[in-house]
């Protein structure tokens, strides 16, 4: 039985300092991995995530890092791996919607942030994910997730297109990731949510209108993407990879 499958070791989340970073990070402390709290700016938010992890007797600590900043990742896995043990598992949750404007009114610096947090990020995330659990490399192999959209398949509402473009190539990533490395031990999967209760969808001007249209009649919560992340690394999943789980209530 793997690292993994003993729900031991350490577990990466990045963006986790709320919404549904939070709530994964927190599910998977429960499920009984140490898990790596990962934040860029909102240190109170991630301590607090930590503060509830540990209150239920979960191990976690809060970590930041800028996924976009290559030495702030590599110093992150190995603290992680230090501290809390052999690396079982990586979510790439950490991501930004963006500049929210029309391509022709777009700012090319705001594009290049744009796609070095949310595609460039989660690569480097997952090359040193591959390192650490690559049986190749000496490791007991592993589980990484990342965080994709409903707006890869969609396109993206108006003002949006880049970031869909961005969680389409996540997506694209995760397929020819989980062919590379999966004689390795290593399974790859990606979570498509659709809009999801967080403070990022209350900010939405149309997200009364999504919950008003969707066949469940709501919009969805974190602990059920939490709840996905959980079953694909778990050993229940153990024959899925390569897949993208699109969970939006229907949409």
């Amino acid at each position: 039985m793997t690292t993994a499958e003993q729900g031991q070791g350490a577990v990466i989340v990045t963006g986790a300092s709320r919404g549904i970073g939070a709530a994964i990070a927190e599910k998977l402390a429960d499920d009984g991995y140490g898990v790596v709290v990962n934040y860029a700016a909102d240190a109170d938010g991630a301590e607090s995530v930590v503060s509830a992890i540990r209150a239920r007797g979960g191990r976690a600590m809060a970590v930041r890092a800028d996924v976009a900043a290559p030495g702030d990742v590599a110093d992150m896995f190995q603290r992680a791996q230090r501290e809390l043990g052999p690396l079982a598992a990586l979510v790439n949750n950490a991501g930004t919607v963006g500049e929210q404007a029309r391509i022709d009114e777009q700012d090319a610096d705001e594009l290049t942030r744009l796609m070095q947090v949310n595609i460039v990020g989660p690569m480097v995330c997952a090359k040193h994910a591959v390192h650490a659990m690559s049986t190749a490399h000496g490791g007991n192999g592993g589980s990484i997730v990342n965080i994709a959209s409903l707006a890869a398949q969609t396109g993206g509402r108006g003002g949006t297109v880049p970031y869909a473009a961005t969680k389409g190539a996540l997506v694209t990533f995760t397929h020819g990731l989980s062919n590379e490395v999966a004689p390795e031990g290593i399974r790859v999967n990606s979570v498509s949510p659709g809009l999801i209760d967080t403070d990022m969808a209350a900010a939405a001007p149309w997200a009364k209108e999504v919950a008003a249209h969707s066949p469940i009649g709501r919009i969805g919560r974190p602990d059920e993407i939490a709840a996905t992340v959980s079953w694909l690394i778990s050993p229940a999943a153990s024959f899925i990879t390569g897949s993208d789980i699109t969970v939006s209530g229907g949409r």
